[in-house]
């Protein structure tokens, strides 16, 4: 993999989110002034981030990461879907950093290395992909440089599958990376796509009530019989399987919206949900 550059280039900047760096970190500010969340009372572990273009989810997703502005972590693990196909399960960037126009993300690929490692004591392991288009993982960048106190190291993580044990075997390899140290979980994931309001609606809180009982096999159980959809779901569940390891006790929602409060279209419509895991005890 000599031949790979060193930084993933975006494929989305300027049209996911604006290319322009000062435009971009006023949207971003914006959106993190603009969240209003209830008493969480606890140590932030994680959050759950919708993916869409800021235009139509920067609200909510403003809410996940006001959950941890001005923490320092010296770790990020964020774990997103791969929409595109790709033959393997576990994927992660063959980049040593990722590019937005607010600067460079460096991948931690030690904490690569021993997920890889940890994932292998079940006979799973990471495939590595280069030049990848995948939005999920990238569009929560620019609110984590912006979020954070401090710069970080990413562990990116996507996944081509909804398989509930490939789920809980990540997120308990991901807890034993991360033991120990000043890491950020995130989960990236919409929620219903397409549905008319009123349908969302319903699928999104039954699946957002999932989250907030901090259940991840009911998370996939929802996803996988039709009860409420995430296209992350796998994520999110690897996300509270790992943070329950690491003490996670309590996980509050913190902002649901669809597509209709930006576009004025009930008729067709994504649903974004954020959320935050927390150790209360």
């Amino acid at each position: 993999m000599s031949d790979i550059a060193k930084i993933r280039p975006s494929p989305i900047a300027g049209t996911w989110y604006p290319d322009n760096p000062q435009r971009l970190s006023a949207a971003v500010d914006a959106y993190l002034a603009a969240a209003r969340l209830p008493e969480l009372n606890g140590e932030v572990l994680a959050v759950i981030a919708p993916h869409a273009g800021h235009r139509y989810s920067g609200k909510t997703a403003g809410h996940a990461f006001r959950a941890v502005q001005g923490r320092n972590f010296d770790l990020v693990a964020l774990v997103s879907p791969m929409h595109r196909y790709h033959h393997g399960v576990f994927l992660t960037t063959a980049h040593q950093a990722y590019a937005t126009p607010l600067g460079e993300v460096p991948v931690d690929r030690e904490a690569v290395s021993q997920l890889n490692a940890a994932l292998a004591e079940s006979g799973a392991g990471l495939t590595p992909v280069a030049y990848d288009e995948e939005h999920a993982l990238e569009i929560e960048l620019p609110f984590l440089q912006r979020a954070l106190a401090a710069p970080f190291r990413l562990l990116p993580v996507m996944l081509r599958t909804q398989d509930t044990a490939a789920a809980e075997t990540l997120g308990h390899a991901l807890a034993k990376v991360l033991a120990g140290r000043s890491a950020l979980l995130v989960a990236s994931t919409d929620l219903s796509h397409f549905y008319s309001q009123v349908v969302a609606n319903q699928l999104d809180r039954a699946m957002l009530a999932r989250i907030e009982s901090f259940a991840p096999e009911s998370v996939l159980a929802a996803e996988h019989s039709g009860m409420g959809y995430a296209c992350g779901a796998a994520g999110v569940g690897a996300v509270l399987w790992a943070a329950r390891d690491l003490g996670g006790d309590t996980v509050v929602v913190l902002d649901y919206s669809t597509s209709a409060d930006e576009t004025g279209d009930p008729t067709s419509v994504v649903g974004y949900g954020a959320a935050a895991v927390l150790k209360r005890a």
